[in-house]
């Protein structure tokens, strides 16, 4: 049986009527460029996340740049982050000519190393950006404590965590920012590229909504250089009939975590394939399902000749970039991100996958092993 890797088909199917009925109603409106389907898909999102502000914005790349610019980061400073995520994560802090400082990942979870963090810490650190990579949050509580005795913001990259907890509390509402997208493939996705911004911070907030719009208020009065930020009013519509059924579609995608442990148990690859980690305290809504083994370049083709949907995140870490060679980091400077990049492999996950597909996921693998033995 042949899986792929996504299948928004399977999702779109069901809501397909509601979906175009919004697009209808914007459409008819001709209110394309903010208005109440942002106004209304902002507090839609902001109960969802039990946050006091949520500000819509054009993607999940422009959340972290907007909320790095809202923050002041500029040239010369030094922003904490990780090697291992995707690249706007990174690219938006030298955009801004700004330097990424980047420490290692905890090699079970992906996700940076608190301990890493606070020895990476200098006078020119002006702020620290762990990212919630996969859907599963980083172990916020040592990296807030640690920013906070300096001083300093914490952004949390949730791009990929949209409902993902830590210690009952959600994912991106707990530092001083939190970034979110909504890229097609994400477990919310509009149809093109948009993104959020989260803050409990009212004045972090207004210089939020601020750059999102040229730094423009009232009309054509600009007090600040922002961007065109701004997320198109058919993307917050899709969106807003999309949201109230995330709960639903992330409930599947955990049974399916679920039932992935169970097949890969009963296949006999416990010790030779590693599974995702869900630590105590941490809800994991699976964004991504990424298993791990030394012979990945060879699975990968193996289940690309059987028409098993994988895709490689990330095959080269970020201080091994060529774009980011000018920083000066070597290969062997951040093992474990480094290990990651070269071992980890995602499998189907989204909610609309079947046991069946599952099944054939698992015995592709468990073909693999057993002729590699």
């Amino acid at each position: 049986m042949k899986v792929p890797l996504l299948d928004l088909q399977a999702q779109y199917a069901p809501i397909r009527d509601e979906v175009l009925a919004a697009i209808a109603r914007v459409c008819d409106s001709q209110r394309f460029i903010m208005g109440p389907e942002i106004e209304a898909l902002e507090s839609q999102i902001a109960a969802l996340l039990h946050v006091d502000h949520a500000i819509a914005v054009s993607s999940g790349t422009d959340a972290v740049l907007v909320a790095l610019m809202a923050l002041g980061i500029q040239a010369g400073d030094e922003v904490v982050t990780t090697p291992y995520s995707f690249f706007a994560t990174a690219g938006s802090v030298v955009r801004l000519g700004a330097r990424p400082v980047f420490v290692d990942i905890d090699p079970a979870t992906f996700n940076i190393d608190p301990d890493a963090v606070a020895a990476a810490i200098t006078p020119r650190t002006r702020a620290v950006m762990p990212v919630h990579l996969f859907g599963l949050s980083a172990d916020l509580d040592p990296i807030l404590d640690v920013a906070l005795r300096r001083g300093i913001p914490t952004i949390e990259d949730a791009a990929q965590a949209i409902g993902a907890t830590y210690r009952g509390r959600t994912a991106g509402t707990i530092g001083t920012v939190g970034c979110f997208s909504f890229f097609p493939s994400k477990n919310l996705g509009a149809f093109g590229d948009a993104g959020l911004v989260t803050t409990n911070d009212g004045d972090l907030a207004r210089r939020v909504r601020l750059l999102r719009n040229h730094g423009m208020q009232p009309r054509y009065y600009h007090h600040v250089v922002g961007g065109n930020f701004r997320m198109d009013a058919l993307q917050a519509a899709v969106l807003r009939v999309k949201t109230p059924h995330l709960t639903k579609w992330t409930d599947a995608r955990r049974a399916n975590a679920d039932r992935y442990r169970m097949l890969f148990r009963d296949a006999g690859l416990d010790g030779r394939i590693t599974l995702p980690v869900a630590p105590d305290g941490r809800r994991h809504i699976y964004n991504q399902f990424v298993i791990r083994t030394a012979d990945r370049d060879a699975l990968k083709r193996h289940l690309d000749d059987r028409g098993i949907g994988n895709e490689i995140y990330y095959p080269v870490p970020f201080h091994l970039q060529p774009c980011f060679a000018a920083l000066g980091y070597r290969r062997g400077d951040l093992p474990h991100a480094e290990r990651a990049a070269d071992t980890s492999l995602a499998i189907p996950i989204y909610g609309e996958l079947t046991a069946a597909q599952q099944e054939s996921v698992v015995g592709a693998v468990a073909e693999f092993m057993k002729v590699s033995a």
